[in-house]
């Protein structure tokens, strides 16, 4: 299995390339006291911050990803699967290497940002206009995402009244109903019943054949092995493993 590349054996263009990517988050110590006008100086000094620790939480990542990929990501807690899908997405600042990807890369994580006081139907419509759908696409799509999603009669009701699954059902649900050439997904199937794991199996399925690239984070290796081709090991920020998915599965398993 080659470290540096998730192409195996087709010849699809790629949606992203990672080069040498390194991601490193800067925490200040407990007890830490500080204003702007001080980090200003200490900035206009070249000064570190005092007290702040760095975490290295993605150590020279290589990687090309291709349309009509679907790749999972694993690795246990604190291993760097979440900041790698936020640099793909534009998110997180590289401390050092590239990310390129073709088009405007969406993430979808448990904490998707929609707004708890209005109701699942509104956030449905926020969200899709969001995502650049046009008023008579979120129309033409509105009923088959409330189907999708399985909250019923509560897509009336704020979302502040809904549980956490009902919430990553509603999230899915609305990336799911438009094509993205590159769609980050960490950990937002964790929860739901058997259907609506079969459904979003099956959506990332035709998202894939829609010539798009999946990514998904998930504890679940069942998940993994059933919803992707091919998989990335993580281990303390370094890839450990990259191929097939069954593959890299049996060797983390067999790690663990």
């Amino acid at each position: 299995m080659a470290a540096a590349d998730l192409h195996l054996a087709h010849d699809a263009p790629p949606t992203v390339v990672v080069e040498d990517l390194h991601v490193v988050y800067r925490v200040r110590g407990r007890g830490e006291k500080g204003t702007p006008a001080t980090a200003l100086k200490r900035a206009l000094r070249r000064q570190r911050q005092p007290g702040v620790r760095e975490i290295h939480a993605v150590r020279g990542v290589n990687l090309v990803a291709r349309r009509g990929d679907a790749i999972g990501v694993i690795g246990r807690n604190g291993s760097g699967k979440s900041s790698l899908l936020r640099a793909i997405a534009g998110l997180l600042p590289p401390e050092r290497g590239q990310v390129f990807t073709e088009g405007q890369p969406s993430l979808l994580g448990v904490n998707a940002a929609l707004v708890r006081d209005l109701t699942g139907e509104r956030n449905i419509w926020l969200g899709c206009l969001a995502m650049g759908m046009s008023p008579d696409e979120v129309r033409a799509k509105y009923d088959e995402i409330v189907e999708f999603s399985g909250i019923g009669d509560f897509i009336e009701l704020p979302m502040r009244t809904y549980s956490s699954g009902m919430a990553a059902r509603l999230r899915f649900a609305i990336a799911a109903a438009k094509a993205h050439e590159v769609l980050l997904i960490d950990e937002a199937l964790a929860t739901g019943d058997r259907e609506f794991r079969r459904r979003s199996r099956q959506r990332m399925h035709e998202l894939r054949e829609e010539a798009g690239t999946v990514f998904l984070v998930s504890h679940s290796l069942d998940v993994i092995t059933e919803t992707c081709n091919k998989a990335l090991w993580l281990d303390r920020g370094r890839v450990r493993a990259v191929g097939d998915a069954e593959s890299v599965v049996a060797a983390y398993t067999a790690a663990d």
